[in-house]
């Protein structure tokens, strides 16, 4: 039933392409500082204007925790511009965004949460004893401490607003709009995909690194819609996010940090194999764990089934209350 959520509230199709604007336009307002701090620098003369186009050396014109505090600001705009369109425009409440349940399960959260976190660390782990001449330490304590601050603060809210725009709002807003549930997931999945074609990873490790992102966004699509809620996907997608700023960093990945340790392998030697296993196995067996722990059933019309309206709805079909 969380699609079906949307139904009890104002779901024109035109409130959801205005909602996105908005979220934009938050984005586009934390982007700002970055934007006049490179002017900054431009006025000096500290910038090869040849360069501006170039990712990678956009990210080393700022000592790590700065770039990071930049990277991850303008998230924080989109999240609460979302909300606030979310708010005026389909007068939803933050819950009903979230989950069909009548309140949050942080219960769910907090277990994707530890057990995604536990998986990630005891991969990085069993990489580095496997590993170790494809690592250097880089832990320094108070760099660390600063990345800490704002990886806590603000990891979460770029996470969230990454879930809540594709998992939730627009998932919704799809769902409502074609009255099924597979077209929203495929979707969302893809765009969510395709919006990470500008990391730097992808640069260096090719088009194939797209099988991930899709393949990711489509696992977190299925969390969401098999538990009818985003509580799974977003503790899943922070303990990812998290752990990997404050663990793992390379000069070649989105997320450069003082990080306890720095990958220096060659990322164009990576194969499919590294693609494939976490989309193919690894997302499977988190699925098979959770769909036990939670007692999934019905799979085939919770991911395929029929979209309508509940019959106790208060919002009819061109989203007027009655």
């Amino acid at each position: 039933m969380y699609i079906e959520q949307a139904f009890k509230i104002l779901h024109d199709w035109w409130r959801y392409l205005l909602g996105v604007l908005i979220a934009i336009v938050g984005i586009g307002i934390l982007s700002m500082p970055h934007a006049l701090a490179i002017g900054v620098k431009q006025v000096k003369g500290e910038v090869d204007l040849e360069k501006l186009n170039d990712v990678n050396y956009i990210m080393t014109l700022f000592e790590p925790n700065v770039n990071l505090l930049f990277l991850l600001l303008p998230f924080a705009g989109g999240f609460f511009a979302l909300l606030l369109a979310v708010k005026l425009l389909h007068k939803q409440s933050f819950t009903q965004l979230t989950t069909a349940r009548k309140k949050i399960d942080w219960s769910r959260f907090w277990f994707a949460f530890g057990l995604w976190g536990f998986v990630s660390v005891a991969m990085i782990v069993l990489d580095y004893y496997m590993s170790p001449d494809d690592y250097l330490l880089n832990f320094n304590l108070v760099p660390f401490l600063l990345l800490c601050l704002i990886a806590i603060l603000l990891v979460p809210l770029q996470t969230s607003f990454e879930e809540y725009l594709f998992r939730g709002y627009l998932m919704q807003g799809l769902g409502v709009l074609v009255k099924n549930k597979w077209l929203p997931l495929l979707v969302t999945s893809a765009v969510f995909g395709l919006l990470h074609y500008s990391n730097p990873e992808m640069e260096v490790m090719g088009n194939k690194l797209m099988i991930y992102y899709i393949g990711t966004g489509l696992f977190l699509g299925i969390l969401t819609l098999m538990d009818d809620g985003m509580e799974l996907a977003l503790g899943f997608h922070l303990a990812n996010n998290l752990f990997t700023a404050l663990l793992v960093t390379a000069d070649w990945t989105a997320f450069q940090t003082h990080s306890v340790l720095k990958d220096l392998s060659d990322p164009t030697e990576a194969g499919l194999a590294e693609i494939f296993v976490p989309i193919f196995v690894v997302f499977p067996i988190m699925l098979f764990i959770f769909a036990r722990k939670y007692k999934w059933n019905n799979w085939t019309e919770r991911l395929f089934g029929k979209v309508e309206a509940p019959v106790d709805s208060e919002i009819d079909e061109i989203g007027n209350p009655f």
